[in-house]
């Protein structure tokens, strides 16, 4: 385990690999920044966006889908220009958006929180190529880890305050979902569950906020690996590099004594996880 990207972020989230640069894009929630960062010389390029930023997702040749604040926008690399799409939530500004990943179709799903993380004030949205939104789960509290299946029949998710991981069969037609089920439940000492990626085996890898380790999952449930991290706050892991054989991951450093403690959150790690994963999927719209 090695520190890929010292970006000193207050709350780091959202890794993605996007493998049309070979680049590392993170963001830094509430300071609205995207960070992109690259192995190759170890610099990272920050970008304002002008409001909580909580996710992103490829788009195009050249442009990130972001969940922010107030919903969605688009971000041009090319020119760094950031443009409003939907609205999400405009009229409850006690909320924001949280963690959003694309399916195999490019479609989106993207969950909201309170900012105080009041409990049940969220919801899981699907954000349609067309530009539609469809709220699809309500009464979460932080919606966090979205990933699916290397079959695409399967859709994970994590509302971290429920302390496990959901399963949820899914029409590949619609992007409905059906029979909800949990698939695993962890135990509250490893810390909060919160992003999460999955790989070409199927396993599921989860970050836990509060517990300073990445934990990997069979597609049936059970714990098949624990990697420590130096930093107790980790948020999203992500595959990268360009076999996607390597495991980054991002964490947050919201309290200053946790440094002074040698603890190294707000930094970007990577290590090697034995195993191969899956190419993130890219928004349609």
């Amino acid at each position: 385990m090695t520190v890929a990207f010292d970006v000193r972020a207050g709350l780091g989230e959202g890794a993605l690999w996007d493998w049309r640069r070979d680049r590392l894009v993170s963001v830094d929630i509430l300071v609205g920044r995207v960070l992109v960062s690259d192995p190759r010389d170890g610099s990272t390029r920050s970008i304002e966006v002008g409001q909580p930023v909580s996710a992103a997702m490829l788009r195009g040749e050249h442009e990130l889908l972001l969940a922010v604040r107030d919903g969605f926008s688009s971000l041009d690399l090319d020119s760094d220009a950031v443009e409003p799409l939907v609205e999400i939530e405009a009229d409850n500004p006690a909320n924001r958006m949280n963690d959003a990943a694309c399916d195999a179709r490019g479609r989106c799903f993207a969950g909201t929180m309170a900012f105080d993380t009041s409990r049940g004030a969220g919801t899981l949205y699907r954000l349609d190529p067309d530009l539609s939104v469809h709220p699809i789960l309500d009464g979460l509290t932080i919606s966090n880890g979205l990933g699916w299946s290397p079959s695409g029949g399967l859709m994970y998710h994590i509302d971290s305050r429920a302390g496990g991981i959901d399963a949820y069969d899914v029409d590949e037609r619609t992007g409905a979902l059906s029979d909800r089920r949990r698939l695993v439940n962890t135990d509250p000492s490893w810390g909060l569950p919160d992003g999460l990626a999955v790989d070409a085996e199927g396993g599921i890898w989860v970050a836990f906020w509060g517990g300073a380790a990445v934990r990997r999952f069979g597609p049936d449930g059970k714990l098949t690996a624990t990697i420590d991290l130096p930093a107790k706050n980790a948020s999203r892991p992500a595959f990268g590099g360009v076999n996607l054989d390597q495991l980054y991951v991002t964490s947050a450093q919201l309290d200053p004594e946790q440094a002074a403690d040698g603890d190294l959150g707000g930094a970007i790690f990577v290590f090697e996880p034995g195993v191969h994963g899956l190419r993130a999927h890219a928004f349609a719209g």
